[in-house]
């Protein structure tokens, strides 16, 4: 176990995953004493996207409502290790959350072990389904604006089943040019430029306004070879095997508002709830009120599920 000397507020930290370093930032609040285990949630931000967007707003804002959190970049990602950069692989983030609980239940008298949970945000949402399906030590889940992709929805974005073929041999393409030469293919993460070819293709204010997500930590590159995982991803299907309570606040101005209903109607856990709310889908990002209404509801879940001495009030 690390017995370490970590303040209210950031904290840098780094941890292994597959044999890479990963670098993030655990927040605790501000009225935190050394050797209070608090509960703690590891949160999960939308496809393509560093620590310092919504990891950071969301982690500084639990932290305020009394819970520890840890922000961090995935591999590909940020400061975190892993080639090619800016892969956006579902698979490979599910395996560094889990190791994420790993860390985190080594901080003796910070963190208490028993008392952690995930929370993701847009397509991170879909992440942490893989995730609390399959790791028992994770013990609530939350979600916000989740995009929970499913083969049914997917062709309706990238220009029906044509559309999606093509960038599926596109990724084929990248697999093989990288095995042979080293080299990634790349696109924009984001650019509404008709036939740019991006990950995002729509206006969104959010990835375009240095003031809300193009931050400089943020590459505005795609690595082509991600479509195979993003464009046959199925986050419905786990549903089923997660047991744990689940907390899910969602509008019908965020993503796919149906595939959420349904994902919420087949979840195994016996505790859920999902909040319906208002407001446009990339608002909860990092507008007020509802990142704080948001992270009020995901704080309060915990306050029920978990031991309520682990919360800080």
């Amino acid at each position: 176990m690390q017995i370490l000397n970590y303040q209210p507020g950031p904290n840098a930290v780094s941890f292994s995953s597959e044999g890479e370093t990963l670098i993030g930032t655990l927040f605790l609040p501000a009225v935190y004493q050394p050797g209070t285990p608090l509960a703690a949630v590891v949160v999960c931000g939308p496809w393509t996207q560093v620590k310092e967007q919504i990891g950071y707003r969301y982690g500084r804002e639990l932290a305020k409502q009394g819970l520890a959190s840890l922000a961090f970049d995935f591999r590909f990602y940020g400061e975190s290790g892993g080639e090619p950069r800016q892969l956006e692989s579902t698979l490979a983030k599910v395996r560094d959350l889990h190791h994420a609980v790993s860390f985190l239940q080594t901080l003796a008298g910070v963190i208490d072990p028993e008392q952690i949970g995930i929370l993701g945000v847009c397509a991170g949402a879909s992440v942490v389904a893989f995730a609390a399906a399959q790791d028992d030590r994770i013990k609530a889940v939350g979600t916000v604006a989740a995009w929970l992709q499913h083969p049914d929805t997917t062709p309706l974005f990238y220009g029906g089943a044509e559309g999606v073929e093509q960038r599926l041999k596109f990724a084929e393409q990248a697999e093989a040019k990288y095995e042979q030469t080293g080299d990634m293919d790349y696109v924009a993460a984001y650019d509404p430029a008709e036939g740019s070819g991006a990950a995002m293709f729509f206006p969104i204010d959010y990835y375009a306004n240095p003031e809300r997500g193009r931050v400089p930590s943020w590459h505005n590159q795609f690595a082509v070879l991600s479509w195979r995982e993003w464009l046959t991803m199925d986050a419905i299907a786990p549903a089923k095997a997660i047991k744990v309570p689940v907390q899910m606040v969602h509008s019908d101005g965020s993503a796919l508002p149906q595939n959420v209903k349904r994902f919420f109607e087949e979840l195994g856990s016996t505790e859920k709830d999902l909040h319906w709310t208002t407001g446009e889908h990339t608002q909860f990002y990092d507008q007020e009120p509802y990142v704080h209404r948001s992270a009020r509801i995901i704080t309060d879940h915990y306050k029920r599920v978990l031991h309520p001495e682990a919360v800080l009030t």
